[in-house]
């Protein structure tokens, strides 16, 4: 684990007071090199996907909303020539990088704060001319304060139906578009109180394969800026937003009690949460991948559907009602998003296939008669060995028609913390995203834009982005 310059809030405050110190006294220096370079791969990864968003019809849809909302501007879309005003394009990219649900995990946080972050301090570094090393160091800055925010509800929310990638991440825009402001102290704890009334993200969209979600982490960013812009001005804030009677953890964490707040500042500056991010392997909801490893080690080992007659897959408690409820729907999913959050989907296409890829999780892959037989056989139950959240693990059961029984557990699933993803295979991953929308020179101009960040501006990088001949 990385370890930083003490650079620790002061202690005895609000955890509003303490963030607030903590940005405005941040700086690119404070950062470890290795941060660094690992934030620059996952802002790669993060451009990749949304290239590759562009080729699906929730992107269409969402711009031509966008559009028909725009006021005007000069802030760029990932992918496209459009431009839009800034807030509309942090929406639209947000929507971009999460859409496919390919983004990275803070595992501790269940929290997607790239998706949001990084959206959010590419369009006020551009707009405000800042440099590459500022556009990270604002980045890095959020990702630290969202996770860490995200980690206080110990998996929490998706248990009472929040998301907290669009909840939290609204904290965590706050902090990246105040610190582009350069706001005081006194500024982050009125734009933290404001964020408190913006904050939003239902799971509801588990129900029925809704769109929902994907728009999230670009809302959050859209209402940190509001945020960061009320506290700018001075306008007044509640002063304990996070742990006040009706602060952010009371209210959306009623009926329990298993939170810690200490979390919220725990080793800041000191412990490095980037550090934690993991970066996704397989195009599905991260709760879904040992499931989809293990299975492909099935195939693997020379098991084909039609000998399957039973799975059985076991999951943490924690993820059953994003992954496996309800049940009949899971089965058959509506659309390319619910087949994303669906153990018996999932499991069932890699057991039939071998793999699960971008094209497995859309039509005409959705309705493949062979994949929704094996989703039909297909059964959860709790995983009593799981290491959750630390890891997001599991385990699959095929029962043979021969009544030979084949398992295999993924106790610790790829691309986490003590499993990650080299820098070469998220390298690989981000080209095989960005030739889905832009050639091959221009992808590697990205590239190297991005890995290079500190030598140029934030307006260099949001150009080249915002282009495709």
């Amino acid at each position: 684990m990385t370890i930083a310059k003490n650079i620790s809030p002061e202690a005895g405050r609000s955890i509003s007071e303490q963030l607030a110190t903590f940005a405005a006294n941040f700086k690119e220096e404070n950062i470890p090199k290795a941060i660094r370079e690992r934030a620059k791969l996952l802002m790669l990864d993060a451009f990749g996907i949304a290239l590759a968003s562009h080729g699906y019809d929730f992107s269409k849809r969402a711009m031509a909303a966008v559009t028909e909302l725009n006021a005007g501007g000069r802030s760029i879309v990932i992918g496209s020539d459009k431009r839009l005003d800034l807030r509309n394009s942090i929406l639209m990219n947000g929507i971009l990088i999460h859409g496919l649900d390919y983004d990275d995990t803070h595992a501790q946080g269940v929290i997607h704060a790239t998706t949001s972050t990084l959206p959010t301090a590419l369009a006020m570094a551009a707009q405000h001319n800042k440099s590459g090393t500022e556009l990270l160091t604002a980045f890095v800055l959020g990702v630290e304060i969202a996770t860490r925010l995200g980690s206080v509800a110990k998996g929490g929310f998706h248990q009472v139906g929040f998301h907290p990638t669009g909840l939290i991440g609204t904290f965590g825009c706050t902090m990246v578009a105040g610190w582009l402001l350069g706001l005081n102290v006194a500024q982050y704890v009125d734009a933290q109180g404001v964020a408190l009334s913006v904050a939003a993200g239902s799971l509801e969209f588990l129900n029925d394969g809704a769109w929902n979600k994907r728009m999230h982490p670009g809302w959050a960013g859209y209402a940190g800026v509001t945020a960061a812009t009320m506290g700018r001005h001075g306008y007044t804030g509640t002063r304990l937003a996070y742990e006040g009677r009706f602060g952010l953890y009371a209210s959306h964490l009623v009926g329990r009690d298993d939170y810690d707040l200490s979390l919220a500042t725990q080793d800041l500056g000191q412990v490095w949460e980037l550090d934690r991010v993991s970066v996704k392997p397989l195009p599905a909801c991260h709760f879904t991948h040992a499931g989809i490893d293990a299975a492909i080690r099935i195939y693997e080992q020379g098991v084909r559907a039609e000998q399957i007659k039973r799975i059985k897959v076991l999951v943490p408690a924690e993820v059953v009602k994003t992954v496996c409820e309800p049940e009949d729907a899971k089965r058959i999913p509506a659309n390319s998003y619910e087949a994303q959050f669906s153990i018996p989907y999932l499991v069932g296409t890699a057991l039939l296939k071998g793999r699960l890829t971008l094209d497995d999780i859309d039509e005409p892959a959705l309705s493949d008669p062979k994949v929704l037989a094996l989703a039909a056989i297909t059964d959860y139950a709790v995983d009593p060995d799981s290491r959750f959240p630390k890891f997001f693990d599991g385990e699959v059961i095929v029962e043979l028609k021969d009544g030979r029984i084949i398992r295999e557990r993924e106790a610790m699933n790829r691309g986490s913390v003590d499993r990650p993803l080299t820098a070469q295979d998220i390298v690989t991953k981000y080209r095989d995203n960005a030739a889905r929308q832009v050639s091959a020179a221009r992808s590697l101009e990205i590239e190297q834009l991005v890995l290079g960040l500190e030598k140029g501006s934030a307006r260099d990088i949001a150009q080249c982005l915002g282009r495709i001949a």
